[in-house]
């Protein structure tokens, strides 16, 4: 039991590391509505789809509201909130990670994600004009991280890798 507890921690500590060095430094542009682009939350999805959802939900809070706080601070809050929500859209109860309810969880994240940082960008502007350019720069993030999550899934399907984490 303890010893399945520390496995589980490592693995979502590892994930959150992975998640702020991909979100923060790999591929990371700014946009002009603030914020920015990155590949990060393909590893939020891959997180989702092989850890527990309270761990899951804790690798993606924690490791790009870490992002956030080394290079975009007031992202933070809104971060913790939407990376959390966003573990939710995916499921590890399938043998496949990219299996149906999963390549759907993209789709809803793509949206999602988006739509939720342009509402935190309009209340941090105090207008609602902001929510369309942040949508769409974030929407660019989105389709990426999708795109990568679904390209790069197959190759770790065939790897068994959950099988090999166990988690």
């Amino acid at each position: 039991m303890q010893k399945d507890k520390v496995h589980l921690l490592t693995i979502t500590a590892l994930f959150a590391a992975a998640i702020t060095v991909m979100t923060a430094y790999m591929l990371h542009i700014p946009i002009p509505t603030g914020g920015y682009i990155h590949l990060g939350d393909a590893l939020i999805y891959l997180a989702a789809c092989l850890l527990p959802l309270p761990y899951a939900a804790g690798a993606a809070a924690i490791g790009a509201g870490l992002a956030d706080l080394l290079t975009a601070p007031m992202w933070v809050l809104p971060t913790l909130v939407i990376k959390a929500i966003i573990a939710l859209f995916f499921t590890r109860n399938s043998d496949k990670l990219l299996c149906r309810r999963n390549l759907a969880a993209v789709v809803i994240a793509g949206l999602f994600s988006p739509a939720a940082y342009a509402l935190a960008g309009c209340a941090m502007a105090g207008t609602m004009a902001a929510f369309v350019p942040q949508f769409l720069g974030t929407l660019v993030q989105g389709i990426g991280s999708g795109a990568l999550f679904i390209v790069i899934t197959p190759a770790l399907d065939g790897m068994k890798l959950k099988e090999h984490i166990g988690a």
